[in-house]
């Protein structure tokens, strides 16, 4: 599963020219990593494809605590990802992809972005790296909810003035800013050097 290097997310941090193909992600190609790219581009502990394939053979790999199956699955942003350390997939304010080191990867942070109520009024929470769970109906699309490796909600946060965010998109894309005003579904946001609106889809409450 490859596609052209000039198709690729500009988010990938690697080199615009070289072979003619690289690595596809699985899923959410504008959001997320290939586990080889992460591995052998990123974090330099595999040399090639067939290296990376035998660290998933060997159990090494997984993505919010969860075994890695094949070297194209997706690490989305703000995912937990274990190779050698423990990692969590961030955005810099350049734009581009790069695993952090964490010492505290009890649990991780979701954006919602769809919900649907189930047979026996159950409430099904949407969550931006394409994972679901059973939550509370007081969570609303737009909110942020920060899950344990059991996919039990510990924290959720609500996007409101004076609270803390993070730009997925925008000129301000990779820095966190502080809401001024939220108007129907705009927000807003108070950055270091400036301030924009964003639509509400596009920041994760922090």
């Amino acid at each position: 599963m490859h596609q052209s290097r000039q198709e690729a997310t500009t988010r990938l941090p690697i080199k615009r020219k070289g072979t003619t193909y690289v690595a596809r992600a699985s899923s959410d190609l504008e959001n997320s990593v290939p586990v080889v790219i992460a591995v052998r581009d990123i974090l330099h502990l595999a040399k090639t494809k067939r290296e990376v394939k035998k660290m998933i053979t060997q159990k090494i790999l997984k993505i919010n605590w969860v075994e890695v199956m094949h070297p194209n699955e997706g690490i989305c942003l703000f995912n937990i990802f274990k190779a050698d350390k423990e990692y969590i997939l961030k955005l810099s304010p350049t734009k581009k992809f790069f695993l952090e080191e964490t010492k505290d990867s009890k649990e991780r942070l979701c954006k919602v972005i769809g919900k649907k109520v189930l047979r026996g009024k159950k409430v099904q929470i949407n969550l931006h790296d394409g994972t679901n769970l059973i939550g509370d109906n007081k969570i609303k699309v737009g909110d942020s909810v920060y899950i344990d490796n059991s996919g039990k909600v510990k924290r959720h946060v609500v996007p409101e003035k004076g609270g803390e965010i993070f730009a997925a998109s925008g000129r301000y894309e990779g820095q966190d800013g502080k809401i001024i005003e939220i108007k129907d579904k705009k927000v807003l946001i108070k950055f270091k050097e400036g301030s924009s609106t964003l639509e509400l889809e596009n920041i994760f409450a922090l």
